[in-house]
């Protein structure tokens, strides 16, 4: 995940000066400031090749923007947690059946069937516990929701809200998955890198003017312990996406 924005230069030095006061006053010292070491030089950044033309068009199609109106699936009192997740799966697949005939992801289609069922037959669901939680600042819950491509070890993440009275996808991506959070306007999915000691880390953001969710952010990091000034994100929990 991305640093946290640091303070103000100026309110972190007060806050540092405060702090030296306060403990030398505990512990009976005279009050002198302590110096905290050399800071590094600041290095500016060297623009190269300054005698290229600027790019005014992107040279791949990647999808930034994703909004599309759900056809077929409707929003009971403009409630997106009316809405049945396998619903939503099952129109997706129906509106793409080519992904998911005998080449593609045939068991999910095949599993759908499961959803519903109880005991371990409805374990064979693909479709995964939805949470809702306010994504697009407008005060009212959204769904992320998520689904396993199979075979294989892809997941499906989708994000949904509802604009005038109707069901719209804001976010679409699928990939091998190790975790997904939500944090602020953000959903944050991490993947295995081929790599060692790496992973992907990718942070999709509301964008009101574009009506979507955009990736801001696309990083590799190292695994284990978070680096100094990394910013920690709440997993979300049941209590953050109970109905």
């Amino acid at each position: 995940m991305p640093p946290a924005r640091r303070a103000p230069r100026t309110t972190r030095a007060v806050a540092a000066v405060a702090l030296l006061l306060a403990t030398a006053s505990g512990c009976g010292d005279a009050g002198d400031l302590v110096g905290a070491g050399s800071t590094p030089t600041a290095i500016s950044p060297d623009r190269l090749w300054p005698q290229l033309t600027p790019a005014s068009s992107p040279a791949f199609e990647i999808g930034e923007v994703d909004s599309q109106v759900v056809a077929g699936v409707s929003v009971p009192g403009d409630d997106i947690r009316e809405v049945d997740p396998v619903a939503l799966v099952r129109a997706e697949i129906k509106e793409d059946p080519s992904s998911y005939a005998n080449a593609g992801y045939v068991e999910t289609a095949r599993r759908m069937a499961d959803c519903g069922k109880k005991g371990a037959a409805g374990k064979r669901c693909p479709v995964l516990q939805p949470y809702y939680r306010d994504l697009t600042g407008d005060g009212r819950k959204d769904l992320t929701l998520g689904f396993r491509q199979l075979p294989g070890n892809v997941t499906a993440v989708r994000v949904y809200t509802v604009e005038k009275h109707r069901l719209v996808r804001v976010m679409h991506w699928e990939d091998a998955v190790s975790g997904v959070e939500l944090a602020g306007r953000s959903v944050i999915i991490r993947s295995p890198s081929e790599v060692a000691g790496y992973e992907y880390r990718l942070q999709w953001t509301w964008d009101p003017q574009q009506r979507s969710m955009l990736l801001t952010h696309d990083e590799m990091l190292r695994t284990g312990s978070r680096s100094l000034g990394e910013a920690q994100s709440p997993a979300p929990g049941p209590s953050a996406s109970a109905r």
